[in-house]
This record gives C-alpha cells, sequence and structure tokens, in this order.
C-alpha cells in the first residue's frame, strides 16, 4: 500500500509549497488543518494546479496524523504544542514525524528575524517531549522559503536533517530528494536542530536586505548523491 504523507497546517504557505512538490513527485498527501474545509479547498486548489489526478485530500489535523506514516509539521511555533497533546493518542506505532517548525519571536509578535529562547534546546526538542514511544522524529526543511516551494522550479538550497533515529532521518532525506534542486544533508544529532533553526531567522534577514523572496544554503566540498 502506498504510504501516506500527512502535512499538518498545510493550508499555510509552507504546508501547501510542501503538498505541491511531493503531490507532483507522485507522493499521496494528506492536507491537515484546524479547519478541514479549508482543507479540502486546499487540496482542491493544488489538484488544479497540478493535475486532476494528483493524489491530495484535505482534512482535520487529528484525521490526518491518525491516517499517516510520515507526518510533516509546518503548524506555527506558537501552536505546535497544543496540536502535539491534541494528537498524542492518535498516532500509528512506527509513524515518522519530521519538525519543520522554527521559534520565531515573530509567532508572539517580536521580529522574524529573531528566535525565541526553548526551554529544551530547540522547537524540534520540545516536539520529541510531546510524541509517544514508538514515533520517530527528524528535524528538516526549516530553510525552504514558502516562496520557493511553490510552482515546479528547482530549489538551490541544501536541507539539514537531524535526528537520533536513523529510520526518520532516511524518510526524511528521502523526501527533501524528491524536490527538484534540493539536497538532504546529514545534520547529525536532533539537539543540532537548535542551530538549523537559528539558521531561518538569518536567512528571513538576508531576504529582506537584499529584497528577495527565496535564500537558501549551499554546503561546499560534500560529495554529491
Amino acid at each position: 500500500m502506498p504510504r501516506k504523507i500527512a502535512i499538518l497546517g498545510g493550508t499555510g504557505p509552507e504546508g501547501s509549497g510542501l503538498a505541491n512538490r511531493w503531490a507532483r513527485a507522485g507522493e499521496h498527501v494528506l492536507i491537515g488543518s484546524r479547519d478541514a474545509a479549508r482543507a479540502k479547498e486546499t487540496a482542491q486548489q493544488l489538484r488544479a494546479q497540478i493535475s486532476a489526478a494528483a493524489q491530495i485530500e484535505g482534512m482535520d489535523n487529528a484525521s490526518a496524523a491518525a491516517a499517516c506514516d510520515i507526518a510533516v509539521l509546518t503548524v506555527p511555533f506558537s501552536g505546535a504544542a497544543a496540536l502535539l497533546k491534541q494528537l498524542k493518542s492518535l498516532w500509528k506505532p512506527g509513524t515518522i514525524v519530521i519538525d519543520t517548525t522554527v521559534p520565531l519571536a515573530a509567532t508572539v509578535g517580536g521580529a522574524a528575524t529573531r528566535v525565541l529562547g526553548v526551554w529544551q534546546g530547540s522547537a524540534a526538542e520540545q516536539t520529541k517531549e510531546l510524541l509517544p514511544d514508538g514515533v520517530s522524529l527528524a528535524a528538516a526543511l526549516h530553510n525552504l522559503g514558502a516562496a520557493s516551494l511553490s510552482g515546479d522550479a528547482p530549489v538551490e538550497c541544501d536541507v539539514l536533517v537531524c535526528s537520533d533515529d536513523e529510520k526518520a532521518k532516511q524518510a526524511a532525506s528521502e523526501l527533501v530528494g524528491k524536490i527538484p534542486g534540493a539536497r538532504a544533508v546529514n545534520g547529525g544529532k536532533l539537539e543540532n536542530a537548535r542551530i538549523v533553526e537559528s539558521l531561518t531567522a538569518l536567512l528571513i534577514g538576508l531576504n529582506m536586505r537584499y529584497r528577495v523572496h527565496g535564500a537558501g544554503i549551499r554546503f561546499t566540498g560534500l560529495p554529491l548523491k
């Protein structure tokens, strides 16, 4: 049976951009939202852009989490903990969660170029505490801008993948590879998400200073895959 990828918070620019890319790559995508009707509308809009045959469904976050094999968390940091507590009893054993969350100060009314201090060390480590046993976690996709993910042009960006679980790291890296132009880079342990998440604030600042929308990162000297 083909795997199902749930994008929780998938009606936002980042979530819908990832849904667009993975549906174009032939993945079965479940768009989750607090509002099921809005999720279904987003799914319909994406099918109209990609193909009527694209496998995209819209539903509420709880239904998407319960049905998926891989879940991608794209909700704002300010709402992530509450959502994860709501979903804790719904995950299937063996589910992989990919956390894209960045604790930007903008989520609480501050500057988008700053990150908040998180007690656990990073948004990803907070997520780890809120997942049940049997659900593995990778932190990835923080630095792919929503503007770059819309459409089908190549995305010129490396994606650091951090995890303490090799299966989760491999799954996240594989999904990165389905986005043309993007390259997964092994970012090491989950605790390194503390560094990776802060890069998003740096890139936002670069976008503002250079008046662009798709600043990304590339690492040199690494073997190409």
